[in-house]
C-alpha cells in the first residue's frame, strides 16, 4: 500500500517513516512545510485531493496541553477543522484514512479501563479539540478509523521520559505526580498499530474495521511517578547518580490545564482483531536504547 503520513518531525510520524522504511511500505510524509494544518480548511482539501495515496495517517497534532488552554483557535484548526477537512477529500476519492486521537477526551474519574462507547466529557482544550477532530472525522468518512492512544513517548522526542532523563543530569530527587493512572504507549509500537489499521481499512471497506479503537502499551496500569522510576531503574547505568522519585498529588503540581486522573483504555477491540502490542515496559527499553544511541550526555562526559 501506498501511505501518506502528515507529520514529519513528531515522535509517532519519525515512527512510521522508520517502520514504513523497514517493512518496504511506500510512504510519504508531509512536514509543516508542505501542509499546515492550521491554514484555510480549502487549502487543506485542495492538498488532499492533489496527493497520489492509497492511505492516509494524521500523525500531527497540537499537543501542547497547557498552551491549547489560551491558544484555543490554534488548537481547534489543527487538532479539529483540519482532521475533518483531510477526511471529506479521503472520502471523495475513497481513501482510507487513520487519525490518532487521545485519552484526555475522557473525564477520568472512571474505576476500570474506559471502553469504547464510554460518554466522553474532557476537561481541558486540547481534550475539548481532539475529541471534535474525532467526531468530525467520522461524520465525514466512512472508512476512517480512530486510534485514541495515552501517554506516548520515545528516545528522541520532547515527552515525558526524555524530561525525566534531562532532569536527571542535575537533580537527584524528584517530586512526579503519583495519582494519574494510565498506559504508556511507545511511539514504534503505536506507528505498527496504524500501519495495520491502515492495511485493514483497504482490505475490509465493512464497518467491523472502521471506527474508533483504543490501543496503548500492554500491562499493568501505572502512575506518572511509577513510570518515572521505571525509567530510571533503565537507564540507570548511563545515569551518574541515582535518583529518588517521591510520588505527589496532582494538587501540588498545578498546571494551566487540569489532567484526567484515571485514563486507562480498554484495549478489546483492537486486540481481538489485531492482537495486542507489545507491553509498555518493551516499548521503554527501545527508547531507553533509542536515547543512549543519540544521546551526548552521559556520567564520563559530565
Amino acid at each position: 500500500m501506498r501511505v501518506a503520513i502528515i507529520g514529519q518531525s513528531g515522535q509517532l510520524a519519525r515512527a512510521l517513516i522508520q517502520h514504513c522504511k523497514k517493512d518496504g511500505i511506500a510512504a510519504t510524509s508531509y512536514g509543516r512545510n508542505d501542509l499546515d494544518l492550521s491554514a484555510d480548511i480549502d487549502v487543506i482539501e485542495d492538498f488532499i485531493d492533489n496527493i497520489d495515496t492509497d492511505a492516509v495517517i494524521i500523525a500531527a497534532a497540537y499537543t501542547a496541553v497547557d498552551a491549547a488552554q489560551d491558544d484555543y483557535d490554534t488548537a481547534l484548526a489543527v487538532n479539529a477543522l483540519a482532521p475533518a477537512a483531510i477526511a471529506r477529500a479521503c472520502s471523495r476519492r475513497d481513501i482510507a484514512l487513520v487519525h490518532v486521537s487521545t485519552d484526555y477526551v475522557f473525564k477520568g474519574d472512571a474505576k476500570s479501563p474506559y471502553k469504547i462507547g464510554a460518554t466522553t466529557d474532557p476537561i481541558n482544550a486540547y481534550g475539548s479539540t481532539k475529541l471534535m477532530g474525532e467526531k468530525g472525522v467520522l461524520e465525514a468518512h466512512d472508512r476512517a478509523a480512530i486510534l485514541r492512544t495515552s501517554w506516548v513517548f520515545d528516545g528522541h522526542g520532547k515527552n515525558f521520559m526524555t524530561t525525566m532523563l534531562s532532569l536527571a543530569q542535575t537533580r537527584e530527587q524528584l517530586n512526579i505526580v503519583g495519582d494519574q493512572i494510565g498506559r504508556p504507549t511507545y511511539a514504534g509500537h503505536l506507528a505498527q498499530a496504524c500501519l495495520s489499521i491502515a492495511k485493514a481499512l483497504l482490505e475490509d471497506k465493512s464497518e467491523e474495521t472502521r471506527g474508533i479503537y483504543h490501543i496503548s502499551g500492554a500491562g499493568k496500569p501505572i502512575s506518572w511517578a511509577e513510570f518515572a522510576k521505571a525509567i530510571f531503574a533503565g537507564a540507570q547505568t548511563h545515569l551518574p547518580h541515582a535518583i529518588i522519585v517521591t510520588p505527589i498529588p496532582s494538587e501540588d503540581y498545578p498546571t494551566p490545564a487540569p489532567r484526567p486522573a484515571y485514563s486507562v483504555l480498554d484495549l478489546d477491540r483492537y486486540e481481538s482483531r489485531l492482537g495486542a502490542l507489545p507491553p509498555w515496559r518493551d516499548g521503554l527499553e527501545d527508547a531507553l536504547k533509542e536515547w543512549t544511541d543519540n544521546s551526548i550526555w552521559s556520567p564520563t562526559s559530565l
